[in-house]
């Protein structure tokens, strides 16, 4: 592609930055002004044609669950049907069949993160009602 030389008069402190992005991107100052360039020229010819660069995701109909296998929709359906408190005293009851089965060979250490002091503490209790 042909070059040609151009001069344009800009801020003292724009031509710090763009400076200082040349040699982040380890590339030339004229480098950096043609790619601002061409991005912009490009940003307005699709403004210009009415194109969107971005697209909203198209929508699903309420309920319409894609991914699930037959298996997983049929045991999701099941647990629908459940209350809330059902829902989680089945949650409980699945947390504890580790315990019930036995105690593992050995535990390996573990690194526990928690948003709050509270709920470190509440951790704490459920481990202390362990038994």
């Amino acid at each position: 592609m042909p070059l040609h030389r151009i001069t344009i008069t800009i801020a003292k402190s724009l031509v710090h930055e763009v400076d200082r992005l040349a040699r982040q991107l380890d590339r030339s100052r004229s480098w950096v002004v043609s790619d601002a360039v061409r991005r912009h020229v490009a940003a307005a010819a699709q403004a210009a044609s009415g194109e969107r660069s971005v697209r909203e995701p198209e929508s699903r109909p309420y309920g319409v669950v894609s991914g699930l296998g037959p298996s997983r929709q049929t045991q999701l359906e099941a647990d629908l049907t459940l209350t809330p408190e059902e829902r989680v005293k089945a949650a409980e009851q699945t947390a504890r069949v580790p315990d019930l089965v036995g105690p593992a060979p050995s535990r390996p250490d573990r690194i526990l993160f928690f948003d709050s002091y509270e709920d470190y503490l509440d951790w704490k209790r459920r481990e202390d009602l362990r038994p």
